[in-house]
């Protein structure tokens, strides 16, 4: 892949930057001649990804992707740390939650929605501004999930999120288009992240990385991820599927339906159970 070669070096934002998908698109970006800008709760997770970022072309700021003040803030910081500009944004920031509808807490529904999907919206306002000053081929990436292709037992909250997430795009793909602003969303399926470690919601003890592997599944490296935001910054697509698992339920939901519907039914005992 070429570096960009261009006289202003090209900036981009990404929320979630301590870890996992962030963290990588953040090497990816910053290998390429980026300015780099990460942002998240996690400050020593913050330091730990900037020092696997070559150069000094890079910044990190403390937000909490619901607080939409800070947002404001931490875009105009990041921005005059990379002389001016941001030409693309990752709404990355995100957090899992799994489990029956039926056992988890009003703050575990609260929680995922404000952040998975508040933070989107919130990020998506605020940094507009910005990238209609970078525009033409600006960019706004939005990270969802297989999990918003087709949603399965003990899932709905996190599904509702990421269904909203690909809406956000496709609405924002239209809206923005006259201000020549890309927009997308990658859809990945399980990925190599610290969010497999987790249980899903508190009311569990099993990993979510052990019922992906019972179900069969592929877990994807995450630096596959980080290549595809470089394509979505890059090109023109709308909807990106990264994994086998995404790209299978993306081709069965369109043709397969039902098949799709007894297949999730089917899992549900196996999947969506909480131990």
């Amino acid at each position: 892949m070429s570096h960009d070669t261009s006289a202003a070096r090209r900036s981009i934002f990404i929320t979630g930057g301590a870890s996992g998908i962030g963290r990588a698109v953040a090497r990816f970006f910053g290998e390429r001649d980026w300015f780099v800008c990460i942002a998240d709760v996690d400050s020593a997770g913050m330091e730990d990804t900037l020092g696997l970022i070559p150069g000094g072309f890079k910044y990190s700021h403390v937000l909490d992707v619901r607080d939409r003040d800070a947002w404001d803030v931490a875009l105009e910081s990041a921005a005059t740390a990379a002389g001016g500009r941001i030409d693309a944004m990752i709404n990355n920031a995100g957090i899992g939650t799994g489990g029956h509808l039926a056992d988890l807490d009003v703050e575990e529904i609260d929680r995922c929605l404000d952040i998975n999907l508040r933070g989107v919206l919130y990020g998506a306002q605020a940094v507009y501004p910005f990238l209609q000053k970078t525009a033409p081929n600006s960019a706004l990436v939005n990270i969802a999930s297989a999990a918003g292709i087709a949603g399965g037992s003990g899932m709905s909250v996190y599904s509702a999120t990421k269904f909203g997430v690909r809406g956000i795009a496709e609405s924002l793909d239209a809206e923005w288009a006259p201000d020549g602003i890309k927009v997308s969303s990658i859809c990945p399926s399980f990925i190599e992240t610290p969010l497999l470690n987790g249980t899903g919601n508190r009311k569990s003890n099993e990993m979510v990385r052990d019922r992906v592997v019972a179900a069969g599944l592929e877990i994807t490296p995450v630096e596959e991820v980080a290549e595809t935001v470089w394509n979505a910054v890059h090109g023109d697509g709308l909807h990106h599927l990264v994994g086998k698992t995404a790209k299978g339920i993306n081709f069965a939901k369109r043709w397969m339906p039902g098949r799709v519907r007894k297949q999730q039914r089917a899992a549900s005992g196996l999947l969506g159970k909480s131990s």
